[in-house]
């Protein structure tokens, strides 16, 4: 079996609040493998979004080790850790947060810009992806001229940009009605799964957890 894409040992994060001391993870454990699609479910407020912002990277605080493609990430300096989540990691969050000036393609062309790719080569990618996920007549639409389905399409599109070798996605068609939620998440596993990248999925939908490889449960801080 090859390396684990992500590998959590003994994670922990816990907040003060007012003067209370609140653990929100206490000590979770887990490996994905590449390729994998592993489904976070929990309620709102179980620490979902703390677990993936500390394999994102995002902050800091966190007690345990995290390994991604085979780097310590918890011994890594802030500009390493940088590198480590541009080079390995993609997001795709409920909100999409694409930039309103900018059109559908220009939207997916910029973080691989950011990652130093050639614009050419960026454009390319971006139509791939977006012709990909049904959005080839939006090439050049702006977010507010897109529906809220086509708008988290883009930001799909976005966060596979990069190739990513693991994509967090937080709750990533909650805020989305039921049926355009399923074409949504239909068309990002699929697109997800002939990309080869894992993925760590956040949701507090049975129904949808049951639409991946393997499903991980966030309760009073632990996985079961």
């Amino acid at each position: 079996m090859s390396n684990p894409v992500v590998e959590l040992s003994g994670l922990t994060r816990s907040f003060e609040q007012g003067g209370v001391r609140i653990d929100v993870l206490r000590g979770v454990d887990l490996a994905i493998q590449p390729g994998e699609i592993v489904a976070l479910l929990g309620p709102s407020g179980s620490g979902k979004s703390t677990l993936l912002q500390a394999v994102g990277l995002l902050e800091g605080g966190f007690g345990g080790s995290i390994t991604i493609a085979g780097q310590s990430a918890e011994k890594s300096d802030p500009r390493a850790r940088t590198v480590l989540r541009r080079n390995h990691l993609g997001f795709v969050y409920q909100f999409h947060h694409l930039l309103p000036d900018f059109d559908a393609t220009e939207n997916v062309v910029l973080p691989q810009l950011v990652a130093g790719n050639p614009r050419d080569e960026a454009e390319e990618r971006a139509r791939q992806l977006l012709t990909a996920l049904g959005l080839g007549h939006r090439l050049d639409h702006r977010p507010s001229q897109l529906s809220g389905g086509e708008q988290q399409r883009v930001a799909v599109a976005r966060g596979l940009a990069n190739k990513p070798d693991l994509v967090l996605a937080d709750e990533p068609t909650g805020n989305l009605d039921e049926a355009t939620s399923d074409k949504v998440l239909n068309e990002f596993l699929s697109l997800v799964r002939g990309e080869g990248s894992a993925a760590l999925i956040a949701t507090h939908n049975e129904r949808l957890a049951q639409k991946m490889d393997r499903v991980v449960r966030l309760h009073e801080g632990l996985l079961t």
